[in-house]
């Protein structure tokens, strides 16, 4: 293999795991953050900080392998994805499965430095992160699935500060599924009209024209849940003032999809990355400036 041919099947690699677009690691980590924000009450153990930043990273990365490997016969349908690694050849199937197991074996490595619970708990996310892509083809509702794998980093991290599982990382983990069915349904709607011709499910089909009154319910089911974490934490002003945050860039994401638009959607869906993180600058304000 040449330097060039070498160089070439990186990137393909790279652009499987969508290393060059860091949205969905984005997406993981900030809620992941406040998990262990919570359940350390302040700045968490720094080996702890590094474990889940590096395995969020490698998880959404072989998450979004498995899901191209489940998709390769339709994304070349898809306006949005046909040019992808897999459809257009660039890497093959077994390809594929030897870079998502590659990534999941590193990403266990890494839990084996936290305690026993939390290595349990690790079974259960490779199990959601491996079933979610293929949920499209039985359910309208795949984006619960996807909820509960990009949550299930919250409970393990309460086991990995605390060795227990506290009614709070559960709202956290409940807060964070509402939020993800809510931003992956616009998601959806930027292919709505490709997945309906191919037959792909998806809560945006299931929606329908109700589809940005369910997301706000759920936005705002999201935004309850947190304030009730924030009264069983006993966080004060900065938490209240990066929830308000959340809550008015909720409403401008509402106003981006108003019209149902590709790019719009598209948008309101990039945009959850900082009404996420505002969440997180508040809880880290909360404690640092107790």
């Amino acid at each position: 293999m040449t330097n060039s041919s070498k160089s070439d099947k990186l990137n393909a690699y790279i652009q499987l795991m969508r290393a060059d677009r860091p949205i969905g690691t984005y997406l993981l980590l900030w809620p992941t953050l406040w998990a262990l924000w919570i359940a350390a009450e302040g700045v968490p153990p720094l080996h702890l900080l590094l474990i889940f930043t590096l395995g969020v990273f490698l998880t959404r990365s072989a998450g979004c392998v498995i899901n191209d490997y489940a998709d390769r016969h339709l994304d070349g349908h898809v306006k949005r994805t046909k040019e992808r690694p897999l459809p257009t050849g660039r890497v093959t199937e077994r390809e594929a499965l030897l870079l998502f197991a590659g990534l999941m074996l590193l990403a266990f490595v890494l839990v084996l430095f936290t305690n026993g619970m939390t290595i349990l708990m690790s079974f259960a996310g490779l199990a959601l992160a491996f079933t979610y892509p293929f949920m499209k083809r039985h359910t309208h509702l795949p984006q619960v699935v996807l909820g509960a794998a990009f949550g299930w980093a919250i409970p393990m991290a309460f086991t990995a500060v605390q060795e227990q599982l506290p009614v709070l990382a559960w709202l956290i983990f409940m807060a964070k599924m509402f939020w993800t069915v809510a931003y992956d349904s616009m998601y959806a709607m930027v292919d709505r009209d490709d997945d309906l011709k191919i037959g792909i499910k998806s809560s945006a089909v299931l929606f329908g024209h109700h589809d940005r009154l369910i997301i706000g319910i759920l936005q705002l089911c999201a935004l309850l849940l947190l304030i009730a974490v924030g009264l069983l934490a006993n966080l004060g002003l900065y938490f209240h003032l990066g929830l308000a945050g959340a809550a008015i860039l909720f409403i401008y994401q509402q106003w981006l999809i108003r019209e149902r638009e590709r790019m719009p959607c598209l948008q309101a869906f990039l945009n959850n990355h900082w009404a996420e993180l505002l969440v997180l600058v508040g809880i880290i304000a909360d404690y640092a400036l107790r």
